[in-house]
């Protein structure tokens, strides 16, 4: 790979239920994103900023899947590009906007892979399983369910984006940092077989052995690996810009060793930042944090 990224900013609200998400490409352009991955010695390719539909369903109170026809649209602009800036030999990283865009981005890199006949890690970090359905969410976000329509669990004409399912392997996905489930986001995990572990898991065994557990089970039997970022997987205390907090998250020095240590493998290809909402930040401060670890994940430097 080049050391080149496509930074791709999608301004997506429509999967939760706080249109302050929309900001958070603002924010991080702010918080010098661009100047921040030039001084890791990468070169920024291309730009592109994706346009978000308008869609009345988002203040609707009840529903099945809020959203899901105007998600899906821009899910396969999402897979079209992030597929496109892999083609290229750069890295696309994908500044959100809410967690429901990875349905595109995972897609997207899928697709890569597939085509090359060879296999990719998915590393998701989160303080929440990301794994509902329509059909075991409360609330019909549908940033709640993308782990679970990359796996292949959803409404068919979701998962069956680029007609097959599932975009990632059960056996390559580990879900890191989680503390804030529904009780079917168990079962699913259960019933799926991903590698999880949640906040008694790091404080039991240390941020640095959870990784290479990861790492043993995902890098070594992949050409790559996805890594989707949900920024509220760190402490509020550190972080406390994001639309759906969950306290007693991972620390910024934790954070910052396991992004290095996933980088030194070389193996990273593709990044999602989402979640980040700067009407709910301190002075950006939540902002500036994702933006030193996307420069961890480029340097490998904690």
């Amino acid at each position: 790979m080049n050391k080149q990224v496509t930074l791709i900013y999608v301004p997506l609200y429509l999967g939760g239920s706080h249109r302050g998400a929309a900001l958070g490409p603002a924010a991080m352009k702010v918080a010098d994103l661009r100047e921040r991955i030039k001084a890791c010695g990468w070169q920024i390719a291309k730009e592109v900023e994706v346009s978000v539909p308008e869609s009345a369903a988002w203040f609707e109170e009840d529903t099945y899947a809020r959203c899901l026809p105007e998600i899906i649209d821009l899910s396969k602009e999402l897979a079209k590009l992030v597929e496109a800036a892999l083609d290229a030999g750069t890295l696309p990283i994908t500044i959100g906007g809410d967690h429901s865009l990875a349905i595109g981005t995972i897609a997207g890199s899928s697709n890569y892979f597939r085509k090359r006949k060879e296999s990719f890690g998915l590393l998701w970090f989160d303080a929440h399983g990301d794994i509902n359905t329509p059909e075991t969410s409360q609330s019909g976000n549908v940033h709640g369910m993308p782990l679970a329509i990359c796996l292949g669990h959803g409404p068919e004409s979701v998962t069956q984006l680029n007609q097959y399912s599932p975009k990632a392997e059960a056996s390559l996905t580990a879900l890191v940092g989680i503390r804030d489930l529904d009780p079917p986001e168990l079962e699913m995990i259960t019933r799926t077989g991903i590698a999880a572990y949640n906040m008694s898991d790091i404080d039991k065994l240390g941020i640095a052995t959870v990784v290479e557990r990861v790492l043993s089970r995902v890098a070594d039997n992949s050409s790559g690996i996805h890594l989707s970022f949900d920024i509220d997987v760190l402490d509020p205390e550190i972080a406390p810009g994001v639309s759906t907090v969950a306290k007693d998250g991972i620390g910024q020095k934790d954070i910052m060793q396991a992004l290095s240590m996933i980088a030194k493998t070389g193996l990273v290809r593709s990044i999602d930042m989402v979640e980040l909402n700067p009407t709910r930040d301190i002075q950006n401060r939540t902002a500036e944090i994702a933006v030193d670890m996307i420069a961890a994940c480029l340097s490998g430097k904690a």
